[in-house]
């Protein structure tokens, strides 16, 4: 009679050390889970520049074992906004971040986005890289100057070409028709899903113009079967041969950039360790040779000066979006 007793209570003797020792290493992993597996969200397509920013980081961290095992997931749609809403719904997440940039702060103000930058964590901004004016290489237009006199003089007749609403390409179009006194709600601007396709409608002259990220458009450029007329950089970017706006009498600079969040409601310790984590990432060989080979520009942000770039960000989208008439 005594064994069944005896026996019992060694099954739930083991059953509570084992439980015990579950917990205690899901809580000794749950503090470390940035450095043992990290999960970067492409709030977008594979091959767009955000899915490319989160395998570049990855590479470098991989490389230099700065995390164990660092993996990408795209959530692709909506100018990243989907990718964001999914992103926050996971709150105090200790084991991913999300790719984010310039067009995520269109894409919100354009689709009145329930969710904003004010439900995540900033950690770092990383790059910038700018945006280019181009037309077919066999346009008439050889000058911006061209370009813009006809513009002006017909500004709906004039199409430009870019990214979805409220991306870069758009903002860009406006506050160039801003500058050269045309009312930005003229513009003549078609929004393409992705920039293949942009591409294509500027090269068979659907539009006369199009705007788009140099790194995206440069192998046309240097094969000749587009013309660059300005780059939106405030001053020239080492090795593209290309003039910025501002030197030719159209004051209008804008980057797009390129950074990571958090998930909302992460610890203070959680977010000093992203920090570390990135700020080890930037420092590697391998980052520093993307940088190189896509012509971005190091603009290496946290805290709060990370946190006021996204604030004048959000305000200047907002003036630009009015502006256009969206």
């Amino acid at each position: 009679m005594k064994r069944p007793l005896t026996t019992a209570l060694f099954v739930l003797a083991v059953v509570i050390v084992t439980v015990t020792a579950f917990v205690n290493a899901s809580s000794s992993g749950a503090a470390a889970t940035a450095r043992g597996k990290l999960t970067l969200i492409a709030p977008a397509a594979p091959g767009g520049n955000w899915d490319g920013f989160a395998r570049e980081s990855q590479r470098a961290m991989r490389a230099q074992g700065i995390v164990n095992n660092p993996q990408v997931i795209n959530i692709p749609g909506a100018g990243g906004t989907i990718g964001l809403s999914q992103f926050v719904q996971t709150p105090g997440r200790e084991d991913a971040l999300m790719a984010t940039g310039g067009v995520l702060v269109g894409a919100i103000e354009m689709a009145d986005n329930p969710e904003s930058f004010d439900d995540v964590v900033p950690i770092a901004r990383m790059a910038d890289y700018y945006a280019v004016l181009v037309v077919p290489g066999d346009s008439p237009y050889l000058t911006l100057d061209q370009f813009l006199a006809d513009w002006r003089a017909n500004p709906g007749g004039t199409s430009i070409s870019g990214g979805s609403l409220g991306s870069i390409d758009h903002l860009l179009s406006g506050l160039l028709a801003q500058a050269n006194g045309i009312d930005p709600a003229a513009v003549n601007y078609i929004a393409y899903s992705g920039g293949g396709e942009a591409l294509s409608a500027l090269l068979s002259h659907v539009t006369t113009a199009g705007i788009s990220g140099y790194n995206e458009v440069s192998d046309q450029i240097a094969a000749g079967s587009l013309r660059a007329l300005a780059i939106s950089a405030p001053e020239r970017v080492d090795e593209v041969d290309i003039p910025t706006f501002t030197e030719q009498g159209t004051d209008v600079a804008m980057s797009n950039w390129l950074g990571f969040v958090a998930a909302p409601g992460i610890s203070e310790a959680t977010k000093n360790e992203f920090v570390d984590i990135i700020g080890e990432m930037r420092e590697t060989p391998e980052w520093k040779a993307t940088m190189d080979r896509n012509n971005w520009t190091d603009t290496f942000s946290t805290g709060t000066e990370f946190e006021d770039f996204i604030e004048l960000e959000v305000a200047r989208a907002k003036d630009i979006i009015e502006e256009l008439g969206q």
